[in-house]
């Protein structure tokens, strides 16, 4: 019954708006030449820098300063900005959704009645 009620539940948030934004963003950024060569570069900064600090090393003060820069790039991106507020849209729905099950779970507690 639970894991049935939680897959019903999950194709509800599947079939959101808020979902299909995140899915439309994420494949326009995808397609977008310019925003997905910014964020590799990005991610591979981000990966040497782990390396280094995980050798006991600091980070250069270059890798940060041109991380800042590429940054600055990505977030003036069209496709990115949708991506960006897609997202933060479905993780309040997100948000919104856990607190309705949290409220679900004390009423049941309190709750003598077992539903089927």
């Amino acid at each position: 019954m639970l894991e049935d009620k939680a897959k019903d539940l999950g194709r509800t948030i599947g079939q959101s708006d808020e979902y299909k934004a995140v899915k439309r963003s994420s494949d326009a950024l995808n397609e977008d030449r310019e925003a997905s060569t910014l964020l590799r570069q990005m991610e591979k900064i981000r990966t040497d820098a782990q390396a280094m600090i995980d050798g006991g090393q600091e980070p250069t003060a270059a890798m940060e300063q041109e991380l800042d820069g590429l940054l600055q790039q990505v977030q003036t991106n069209p496709s990115y900005q949708r991506a960006i507020v897609a997202q933060d849209n479905f993780d309040k729905l997100m948000m919104r959704v856990n607190q309705w099950i949290a409220d679900g779970i004390r009423t049941g507690a309190t709750s003598s009645i077992i539903l089927g």
